[in-house]
């Protein structure tokens, strides 16, 4: 699915996005509101110019629209693999766009990702995984990393990878396994206005994050929420 697309299924009221490359921002109209976007098409990678991009877009939503909502549209490969990025310290600025995304949470702002194509690794988890809560469309494809290159890195065997994943959401790639973990609060289809405006409405209050909780009830994350406690308890 297109990005001019599903912005056309979310706004239908109209909106005002630019598409600049691989980056997108602007705004949406919801329910007599306007909503920030900022986001990511065409499977792109996470550089240190995209990553500046949306930081930057975050800081102006920030200064000029302060509280207001922002809906992050992911479709990410991961960080961009260039010797260029990582010699000038990607790491960096993929971490000062998740304090960005972070500073405006405790501003204020309800802040709502959606995944409509992929989310691979730091491109996701510093952008739509740190909202308030995450969401995404039937066909979206989500990992932090595939199989074997999991094997590579723990040195385990893919086949065993295989097998675990098969009883383990943390260990397994795709949407259902996220939203066993939590990681996703729910699927979107159909009207995708009318489930906007329902998670703008959820968040409203400024509930505490459920993700432990969902995780713990869906039977993906099954020890997040007893280790949280146990650690808050042991702290106090």
């Amino acid at each position: 699915m297109t990005v001019e697309n599903v912005l056309d299924r979310l706004f239908p009221q109209g909106h005002e996005i630019s598409l600049e490359e691989q980056f997108l921002s602007g705004t949406g109209k919801l329910g007599g509101h306007v909503v920030n976007v900022v986001g990511t098409r065409d499977k792109a990678h996470v550089g240190i110019d995209l990553a500046m991009q949306m930081a930057q877009a975050l800081i102006t939503i920030m200064k000029e629209r302060p509280g207001s909502p922002i809906l992050l549209l992911v479709d990410t490969a991961g960080q961009k693999m260039s010797r260029r990025d990582e010699l000038l310290g990607l790491n960096g600025y993929i971490a000062h766009l998740a304090k960005c995304v972070d500073v405006a949470r405790r501003r204020g702002h309800r802040i709502i990702g959606l995944v409509y194509g992929e989310a691979v690794s730091a491109g996701f988890l510093s952008s739509g995984l740190l909202a308030d809560v995450c969401y995404a469309l039937p066909e979206a494809e989500m990992r932090v990393m595939n199989l074997p290159a999991m094997s590579r890195v723990t040195k385990i065997p893919v086949e065993r990878l295989e097998e675990l994943s098969r009883d383990s959401a943390v260990s397994a790639p795709g949407v259902e396994n996220y939203v066993a973990m939590g990681a996703v609060k729910a699927i979107w289809d159909g009207d995708l206005s009318a489930h906007l405006e329902g998670a703008l409405k959820d968040t409203a209050d400024g509930t505490t994050d459920r993700r432990r909780h969902d995780g713990e009830a869906r039977g993906g994350r099954k020890l997040a929420r007893v280790v949280c406690d146990k650690v808050k308890s042991d702290a106090a």
